[in-house]
Parts: C-alpha cells; structure tokens; sequence
C-alpha cells in the first residue's frame, strides 16, 4: 500500500536511450554552426581578447596582465554510455580538455546540469555529478558552483577556466609550413559508441572506450612551453578531418594526413565495416567534405573513421620535425602511448589524406 507521503521508485532507463545523439557527436554540423555564427564577428573586441570566435578555437583567452590570460571553455552534452558515473567522467574530461588545448592549466569549473527528474532517479543523477566530481578532483580543480534545469534530455557538463601566460597561448592557427603533425589519442571513439547503442559493443571494446574518453590531456600545459609547438588543438565531434581543416584553414596552409600512421581504437575499422556508424559522421563530412582530398582506394569505413566524431578525443599538435621525438616523448611520459606522427602541413589549402606515409 502506498500513500502520498511515499518516495516515488523510479524504474531506471538506459541513459543512451534519453538522448537522440551522445557526446560530442550530439554538435551541431560545422556548415550549419558556420552559418548561424556568420555575424557574430560583427560584435566589440577589446584588446585584451587573445582568442575569439575567429578561427573556430577550443576557448577564448582573455590577458590579465603581462603574465597572466584567462582561458574560458564550456562543453556539455546528452550520454554517450549507460552508465552515470562513466558518462559524468566522461564528460568533464571533455570539458576541461579545451583548456590543456589552448595549453593552459585549469584552476576551477562550474557544473551544467539538466536532467528528467521524473525520468531519472536521483541516485542516477547523482552518480553522474560524481563522476565529474572525480575527475575535476584529478585534474586538481574544483566544481565551484554551477546550474541545474529540468530537462527533456539528460545533459551534463562545465565550464572551464585556466590560467596561461600570453606569450605561451597555442592557438589551432599557428601552423608553419614544413610542421609535423603529432595526434596523442586513437580515434573511432564514435564507431564505439554507435556499436553500444546497438548492443554490439564487447566489455573489452567498452573498457578501451571508457579508458581513452576519461584519459585527460595534461600534455597539453608541458606542449605550451615548447617553442617548437606552433598551434595545438583537440579532436572532438567534428572529427580528425574537421578539426584538422580548421588548423589548415587558420594557418592558410594544406595539411597532409597518412591513413596508415592514423592511430585507431583497438577493433574500430572492423565495426565501422559492420555498419557501426553514427550519423553525426556523415553530417561531419558533407559539411566539409568539398575541401579533402582521399586516395582512391580509400574503404567506406576508412573515410567514416576520418569523420567519426570523437568525444574527449586527443590532442592535435603541428610542431617543427626537430621537434617531434620530444613531442611524442611527451606523450609518452604522460601515459599517452598510442601517440603518433601523422602528416605534415604544407603550402596550399584544404586536407590531403594519403594511403601511406611513403608517397
């Protein structure tokens, strides 16, 4: 017997089955985001603003003083995974990754959070800020405050601040001709989550999943002490091609990528030939595809891999060639060992893929 006065027992769903897309593959397309942002540049820009919206950076850089910028991120969206506590670390390591991008050192975040409360029960919704909590615990910051709604969708993310000094900020604009090209994480988290959606993602796929998504890009701060390190970047929803175009685009150079260098999650390209493939990776590539170039004899699932969105997804450095053992020795120190060497940027526009590194 139940009275007014009773807790309601909420059934739990599964947190993918809430949301029409997951992670970062929830993005708007980047043509339809070019548009809406088309008159944005018409807004006042200060001085002191280092970064903007210009080139389609990971955050804006705002200069305290001659020591000191503010970098100043937000990244938030809908379950990538069922699980709460591994959706909340995924997550906000996503979000504080745009920082480590810029190659800042974040020093606190405020929680976003909208949630079905009639949906979801709250231990659910707990689990989830916990697993946020743990990670901002591991990057050494707080969760100084925030904002929760009550939403159709579950939603969970940050915003980020970091510090920098102005002369250290790595911008995606800075390439030179004759750069490498230095990727610190394995791609296809996107065919991942398409294949744990339909239930045909293994436990180990899914640890390999969990392991890279929750892995934070603390590289990032020792990148930006390297001189030789002339613009970095995170690959995330738009894929290793979208934001590598925007690199390409900001240095108004042609990057060249190896497809046999590209380092992918174990079992990835062999889902991606199964047909797990999400939609946000075609809407990656007809927003942009007009602008690469891709080998002949490139696979369908190949091609999918290069537009696959990737939720929390790697660093993306173009550093000088003398400098890529040290850069790759970076990512070494850190944990990072699928890092790898991956093209190079040259005189022209657009992106090249090529089959193998031997051309």
């Amino acid at each position: 017997m139940t009275t007014p006065d009773t807790p309601k027992i909420l059934a739990t769903p599964r947190l993918t089955s809430l949301s029409h897309g997951g992670g970062c593959g929830c993005k708007i397309a980047p043509g339809v985001l070019s548009e809406i942002l088309k008159n944005s540049s018409n807004l006042p820009i200060p001085p002191e603003l280092l970064v903007g919206i210009e080139t389609a950076d990971d955050a804006a850089v705002y200069k305290l003083n001659d020591k000191q910028a503010l970098i100043a991120t937000t990244d938030f969206f809908m379950p990538i995974v069922d699980d709460p506590y591994d959706f909340g670390r995924i997550a906000a390591t996503n979000a504080i990754s745009d920082v480590y991008a810029m190659g800042g050192t974040p020093i606190m975040a405020l929680g976003l959070v909208g949630m079905p409360i009639n949906v979801l029960p709250l231990e659910t919704i707990g689990a989830i800020l916990r697993g946020g909590q743990d990670v901002c615990r591991d990057a050494g910051i707080p969760i100084a405050g925030g904002h929760t709604i009550d939403s159709v969708e579950p939603i969970y993310g940050l915003v980020v601040l970091g510090l920098i000094h102005p002369s250290r900020v790595k911008k995606n604009s800075g390439a030179q001709a004759g750069d490498v090209l230095i990727l610190g994480k394995p791609i296809g988290v996107g065919i991942l989550s398409a294949a744990l959606k339909k239930e045909a993602l293994s436990a180990e796929g899914y640890a390999q999943m969990i392991a890279v998504t929750t892995q934070l890009n603390k590289p990032g701060i020792e990148l930006s002490e390297m001189d030789s390190v002339h613009a970095m970047t995170d690959v995330t929803g738009f894929g290793l091609l979208g934001h590598g175009l925007e690199l390409a685009r900001g240095a108004r150079l042609r990057m060249q990528l190896h497809l046999d260098q590209i380092p992918l999650l174990p079992g990835v390209l062999e889902l991606a030939e199964q047909g797990m493939i999400t939609g946000a990776s075609g809407r990656n590539w007809d927003s942009y595809g007009a602008e690469v170039s891709l080998p002949d004899a490139i696979s369908p699932a190949h091609k999918a891999l290069l537009s696959d969105p990737q939720t929390s997804g790697g660093l993306l450095v173009a550093c000088s060639p003398e400098a890529a053992d040290e850069v790759l020795a970076c990512f070494q120190r850190h944990g990072f060992y699928a890092a790898r060497q991956i093209g190079a940027m040259v005189e022209g526009s657009g992106v090249q893929v090529y089959q193998n590194r031997v051309q």
